[in-house]
């Protein structure tokens, strides 16, 4: 159990007043594209675009954001050359296990919101105070405060966890922690559980990628140029090529032409929200109305986050690096990722032909489960990919559960 005092002194984040000025006017100045038919086949519909917009001028109030994140306590602090943010919730409870929590694109620090002071602090939210963490909430470095990222072009989910394991042990003197993550932030976790194994009590993911499915000459691509087979059923067929075209333009985008794409976005905040707002639509559980999971004020904190540190370019530049620079183990040992592991699955994310009911096992029949030391595995209907926000109870509910009986 560690018992010393937090080494740092909190560093609340600020917003300067002339960024946000600078926001608003390039919101007045909008040009959206003309002749635009009203079909979100073809991408965010102009109109429902153009409401939002007009929103995050005349009606968003950051600073009501910034007062909730300040809330909490936020931390700037350099790990190894690179400067890092982060928030803290203290544990309460007797003997709270540090956790440290990794989001993925297109999130914030803030999609882990929901789950801070339910994990923190359980026995105001229903929960036994045994099961107590120490939270850790840090920004990818690139994707938002302290500010851009400049020194690191080439930054992957490797080095995240290298600097992870930094802050944890020598920054904050933690002598082990527990990890989470989705997206990214699962692949920074299965990083450190391969790793750093002896360092952590586990490690709980959103997903249980192999880590190094982001490889190969045709990486973007995600059925890696292989057409689909002319015999597949046709409901299995359709779900394939839904799920195809809801990650095809991210993946090809980011990992081909990040700086193409980067050059647009930093520079029109309208840009930036469409191509944000895409994804949130698309890859959330929200049966036509992404407003049921995420409110407009929602929406535009984490659209602020990004272009108040114009961090989009050096956030999808992760996608590219990692083609660039593919994941290299660091042991021969089997199970890979040799940290126990939790892993929740949500339904509208089942590979096709899977239902919720068998995802489980469809994991433990892929060739991904033998890269894991699993010991939790939990499959929910409800929610989509930003599980701790669509479905913050079982995520939580799910972490609890892997960590339980691994705690000193």
């Amino acid at each position: 159990m560690d018992t010393a005092p937090f080494p740092l002194s909190p560093t609340p984040i600020h917003v300067p007043d002339e960024v946000l000025d600078d926001l608003r006017d390039r919101l007045a100045r909008t040009r959206l594209p003309l002749g635009e038919p009203d079909d979100p086949s073809y991408g965010v519909p102009r109109a429902r675009l153009a409401d939002l917009l007009t929103y995050w001028r005349d009606g968003y109030d950051w600073r009501r954001a910034e007062a909730a994140i300040n809330a909490y306590e936020n931390y700037t602090v350099t790990v190894d050359g690179t400067p890092v943010h982060f928030l803290r919730r203290a544990g309460v409870g007797p003997r709270p296990v540090p956790l440290i929590l990794s989001h993925g694109w297109p999130w914030t620090f803030w999609h882990w919101s929901k789950v801070i002071d339910p994990l923190a602090d359980p026995g105001a939210h229903g929960g036994d105070p045994a099961d107590a963490f120490d939270v850790i909430v840090p920004s990818l470095p690139g994707f938002g405060f302290p500010g851009p990222l400049t020194g690191h072009p080439d930054l992957t989910f490797v080095q995240v966890a290298d600097l992870w394991h930094s802050l944890m042990t020598r920054t904050l003197g933690y002598g082990r922690y527990a990890a989470g993550g989705c997206d990214i932030g699962a692949l920074v976790c299965g990083q450190l559980g391969h790793k750093y194994a002896g360092a952590l009590y586990g490690i709980h993911i959103g997903s249980g990628q192999r880590l190094d499915f982001l490889s190969g000459d045709r990486a973007w691509s995600i059925t890696q140029g292989r057409p689909l087979p002319d015999d597949l059923p046709d409901g299995i067929r359709e779900r394939a090529l839904a799920l195809e075209r809801r990650f095809a333009v991210h993946l090809t985008t980011h990992m081909l032409e990040p700086a193409t794409l980067a050059a647009g976005l930093s520079d029109s905040p309208a840009g930036l929200l469409a191509w944000l707002l895409a994804r949130w639509d698309g890859w959330s559980e929200h049966d036509g109305d992404v407003e049921k999971v995420f409110s407009r004020d929602d929406l535009l904190t984490h659209a602020t986050v990004y272009w108040a540190n114009n961090a989009i370019g050096s956030s999808i530049r992760y996608y590219a690096n990692i083609d660039r620079h593919p994941w290299r183990p660091s042991h021969d040992r089997w199970p890979v990722v040799e940290a126990p592991t939790g892993i929740t699955f949500v339904g509208y994310e089942n590979p096709p032909g899977v239902s919720t009911d068998r995802r489980v096992q469809s994991f433990l029949d892929s060739d991904r489960a033998a890269w894991y030391n699993h010991v939790n595995l939990t499959a929910h209907e409800r929610g989509g990919h930003f599980i701790p926000w669509e479905n913050p109870g079982a995520w939580v509910d799910d972490l609890r559960r892997t960590f339980r009986s691994r705690r000193p």
